[in-house]
């Protein structure tokens, strides 16, 4: 079945929408970001907020925003990391998030199609790294973004990066996150202080921890909507899990005072001591892939 692509627009934003098999995927120009993802007649599996705003120059809430070249906020990164910047006011989440990004190569299978998109000439590299990031979205009887790396400098680079993925869920308080047993994180909102998880994840409060030594799969087992979500990651050993909860709900933007019921971040990362050395001319490839199944 042949794939179509077409360009629309989400407020001041131009997209891509593409259609494959009963799917639709909208990812934006500005950050690359995937917006949407869904199969006819289900549910979503991409968050997207209700309240989103669609600026240039402003990050939009929700899909899977790009974090690049570290993740959160600067100060929160290992010290080679930061000591690779000298910016007066380092936005969080890195330097490509409102950047124009490209589609540079499209290829069509019997079974799929791969998209590569990269930064546009246009995009402000003043403050980058001598590393060319590029992401690899494939839409087959599910969806796979791949991060990549290239590092084309004549020295070594430190990176932390993070697919920030929010997904729709049926009721936050309700789904259970397999595969986190036993592995460590650093609790954010605990003074980064270091704990291990004991059993499966469920979401009882504001939550915000980076977690390591990860298992390739992780599940979201939704009963409301009796659904099975599994993201199998590659080239990754940590992700970020956050639910903001009440309270820092009413302090978001483009943010319902209730959305955190209907949405819950697993974000595929490279953090804290997985952050990622790439040796000149090296390259690297974070994957991550998203496939629902019936509980």
């Amino acid at each position: 079945m042949t794939a179509t692509i077409k360009q629309i627009t989400r407020g001041d934003l131009a997209c891509w929408e593409i259609r494959h098999r009963n799917q639709t995927l909208v990812i934006a120009e500005q950050g690359a970001q995937v917006l949407e993802y869904q199969r006819d007649g289900e549910h979503p599996l991409i968050w997207l907020s209700e309240e989103a705003a669609y600026h240039r120059g402003q990050g939009v809430r929700g899909g899977v925003p790009v974090c690049w070249p570290w993740f959160g906020g600067l100060d929160f990164n290992p010290k080679e990391i930061r000591q690779q910047y000298a910016l007066a006011e380092p936005p969080a989440h890195g330097l490509v998030r409102q950047q124009p990004w490209v589609l540079q190569h499209r290829q069509e299978e019997a079974d799929g199609i791969t998209l590569r998109f990269g930064l546009s000439d246009q995009a402000d590299r003043q403050s980058l790294p001598p590393v060319e990031p590029t992401l690899t979205v494939r839409l087959d009887d599910g969806l796979s973004l791949a991060l990549n790396n290239h590092n084309h400098g004549n020295t070594p680079v430190w990176i932390s990066q993070a697919l920030h993925s929010y997904f729709a869920v049926s009721d936050s308080r309700q789904v259970t996150v397999h595969g986190l047993d036993t592995c460590p994180y650093v609790d954010a909102l605990n003074d980064w202080q270091p704990h291990r998880q004991h059993g499966p994840l469920t979401v009882v409060g504001e939550t915000d921890r980076l977690y390591l030594q990860l298992p390739d799969t992780l599940h979201i087992d939704d009963p409301g909507w009796q659904r099975r979500l599994t993201l199998s990651a590659s080239g990754s050993r940590s992700a970020v899990v956050w639910n903001p909860w009440v309270d820092k709900s009413r302090r978001l933007t483009q943010f319902a005072g209730d959305a955190w019921q209907r949405m819950l971040c697993i974000e595929t990362a490279r953090v804290l001591d997985n952050a990622l050395l790439l040796g000149p001319g090296e390259q690297h490839s974070m994957v991550v892939r998203f496939v629902t199944t019936a509980l």
